[in-house]
């Protein structure tokens, strides 16, 4: 537990975000497998606060279904019309004291919009916020381009923070100023509460600005501090689709820096994109052009790429996955999917089993060694070990209402171009012949031959089409046959 565990943490998250231009509300656009407002979630947890609520409004229903998905002890608060920053605090401070929760020690206040900040910098902020006995202290940074930001307003002499002034209040010498405001505060509980009391709402917006409280607590002779962040993209808040872009570009730099110290080799982190929730063991090999999402661990020496997406799957030691899609999927020790795979939900590959060129697999367990080497289809199926799958194979699982299951044996041998009609079994150590429709069982041992008779029709060309170049050549083959006898 951390040792400056806030007693709360207050994400403000009601904003519409209009500049998105999108029917999804702003806080659950997603980059790196997380929404924006989930990022922000994840790293106050890492405080370990007493008590998480999240301020909802525009979409509040949708927001707070996410929530409740995301990390099901997030309180929220709704603030029913957007009155300002402070309104928002406020409203998330009721929505405790309502539920009978008596707040002693310190406030952190968040922004949902944050996706880049870390739980080291917030952790950082509430240690300084204990260490130099703050009423408040603000998470600040100097950034190249301030437009838009409230400005950090200090005290030349002592450097103490004597305001935070909005953008389109200050004046042309404070836009000048180079340090902003994050928007992240951490705040004693009881000084809070009083403060938000008194904020006006007499500025441009006729809102309640949470920055006006540090001027109320200083005023009052309480100490206001600031902690000037390592990093100042990690305060960068989302407006707009830009801006979203360059978030997950850098968090991806971070995420994948992060893996090559660990010890996976990246070959081009340019043109490689994970997800927060991806894994690696040392001496994993990710080649460029590669996704990897959700779930997705690749273990020790696996290769996966080039041009391959992978979704919530598992690729065991050794295996290699080329130019492939899959999602859902275990790939085990030593297998080889690919180039050109598709693997979907619930495909199984055993150790050292191989899904070859063009190969799709839905709900199918592979055993061990088997091979299904290109240009096939397998749905709904087990396969025993040491099997082979001929070219161009279907596994026939669908009548047009229910899907139905195959179950092949170990030590198979299908034929290329085979039919197989599920439901059907085929025994351990069997032979279908090429071109064969499968409908009916077949035993352990035996061999399956399920095609017509083959008919040659002579002079067929000739009487059919006459003239034409097939004609023409038949008609030389004779004659050069005819010779030689």
């Amino acid at each position: 537990m951390s040792a400056n565990r806030p007693a709360a943490v207050v994400v403000l998250a009601a904003g519409e975000g209009t500049r998105m231009k999108s029917a999804t509300p702003k806080v659950l656009h997603a980059l790196c497998g997380r929404s924006l407002v989930g990022h922000v979630v994840a790293a106050s947890r890492e405080l370990s606060p007493e008590h998480l609520v999240v301020v909802v409004g525009h979409a509040r229903e949708q927001v707070s279904a996410h929530l409740a998905e995301t990390d099901a002890e997030v309180r929220t608060a709704v603030q029913h019309e957007q009155n300002g920053t402070g309104h928002a605090v406020r409203m998330g401070l009721e929505e405790l004291s309502d539920s009978g929760v008596a707040l002693d020690g310190t406030v952190i206040v968040v922004c949902g919009d944050t996706p880049l900040l870390t739980g080291g910098t917030l952790q950082r902020l509430a240690a300084a916020h204990d260490a130099d006995g703050n009423a408040v202290t603000v998470l600040s940074a100097e950034v190249p381009d301030a437009t838009g930001y409230g400005r950090i307003v200090r005290e030349d002499a002592t450097g103490a923070v004597t305001a935070i002034v909005e953008h389109k209040d200050a004046t042309d010498a404070q836009r000048a100023i180079r340090e902003i405001n994050s928007g992240v505060f951490a705040f004693d509980a009881q000084l809070l509460t009083d403060a938000l009391g008194k904020v006006r709402t007499d500025n441009s917006q006729g809102e309640e600005y949470l920055t006006d409280v540090l001027g109320i607590l200083r005023e009052a002779g309480h100490r206001v501090g600031a902690c000037v962040a390592g990093d100042h993209r990690e305060i960068v808040g989302i407006n707009n689709r830009v801006q979203l872009a360059e978030a997950r570009r850098l968090l991806n730099e971070r995420l994948l820096e992060r893996a090559m110290l660990s010890g996976v080799t990246v070959v081009d982190p340019a043109t490689t994109w994970i997800d927060v929730t991806v894994t690696f063991e040392p001496d994993a090999l990710v080649h460029p052009g590669t996704q990897l999402l959700g779930a997705t661990h690749l273990a020790t020496d696996a290769e996966v790429g080039p041009n391959s997406r992978l979704t919530d799957t598992t690729v065991g030691q050794g295996a290699a996955v080329s130019f492939t899609v899959a999602d859902g999927a275990e790939i085990g020790a030593g297998a080889s999917v690919g180039p050109y795979a598709y693997l979907r939900p619930g495909t199984r590959l055993g150790a050292k089993a191989k899904a070859g060129t063009y190969v799709e697999m839905k709900n199918a367990t592979i055993g061990q060694g088997t091979k299904v080497p290109h240009l096939s289809y397998v749905g709904d199926a087990t396969i025993g070990e040491q099997t082979n799958i001929g070219a161009a194979s279907v596994f026939v699982n669908y009548d047009g209402v229910n899907k139905h299951h195959t179950t092949i044996g170990s030590h198979c041998r299908t034929g290329a171009d085979n039919m197989l009609v599920a439901p059907v079994t085929i025994g351990d150590g069997a032979y279908t012949a090429a071109g064969s429709v499968i409908t009916k069982d077949v035993p352990p041992g035996s061999l399956a031959v399920a095609r017509g008779q083959q008919r040659n029709i002579e002079g067929w060309v000739a009487r059919k089409r006459p003239g034409s170049a097939a004609a023409r050549a038949a008609e030389a083959a004779r004659g050069e046959d005819e010779g030689r006898q």
